[in-house]
């Protein structure tokens, strides 16, 4: 039954490598870009520090709110011009990056936003009467008192994305999905079927461990 798996083992080594490109490089677009856009989105919501800045929150909940309603199939191949244009290729890890990247983005900044919506205002208020400044207010006191929140907000993110750089295999993305679809599903390879789920299983475990052990270390209430 394993003898597939055995033949196979330099495919899976590869196609792992090709998963944690994909993830490492839109879990770093997602945390500087989107995690960015969620802080602002929330500092210009009503009643927060930079609410005069109203038209600004309303374009970009648009913006967030049109990706996020995106299947991530249909964004793959939306914006595969876009991604020819950007990376010279429609096909493998470094091209599947790009909408992975796009949807990480939109998705992480939803998750920054209602994160932050649950550092009581009183805190933020308090932090306004001693003259702090927006900045000062993201970096002293949003980030402070959400930062359990933000560890499990970007472990919910990691788990979502790995299950979408596996859906990115089935145009030619690279990665676990890509093998999965080559010899698990086109060439009835059960136990290669079998043993990439078994990849992800292990994935998704450690990393949501990971991040619940983080969130616990790092929540000092």
């Amino acid at each position: 039954m394993f003898d597939n798996i055995i033949e196979l083992l330099p495919e899976i080594a590869k196609a792992i490598n090709e998963t944690l490109l994909m993830m490492a490089i839109c879990l770093t677009a997602a945390v500087l870009i989107g995690g960015s856009l969620g802080i602002v989105v929330f500092l210009t919501s009503r009643g927060q520090v930079l609410a005069r800045y109203r038209h600004f929150n309303l374009v970009a909940n648009a913006l967030i709110n049109v990706f996020r309603s995106f299947p991530f199939i249909i964004l793959l191949v939306a914006v595969s011009p876009f991604t020819r244009h950007i990376v010279g290729t429609s096909i493998g890890p470094l091209a599947a990056s790009v909408p992975l990247s796009l949807a990480a983005i939109f998705y992480f900044a939803r998750l920054i936003e209602q994160t932050l919506r649950d550092v009581p205002r009183g805190v933020i208020e308090a932090a306004e009467a001693m003259g702090a400044t927006p900045r000062q207010i993201v970096t002293q006191v949003l980030l402070v008192e959400a930062r359990s929140g933000l560890v499990l907000a970007m472990t919910v993110l990691a788990v979502s994305f790995l299950s979408y750089s596996a859906v990115a295999g089935v145009v030619g993305g690279g990665g676990i999905g890509d093998l999965a679809i080559r010899y698990g599903y086109y060439r009835f390879q059960t136990d290669v079927m079998i043993a990439t789920i078994v990849l992800l299983v292990i994935m998704v475990q450690g990393i949501q461990l990971l991040g619940q052990w983080l969130a616990r270390h790092v929540d000092k209430r």
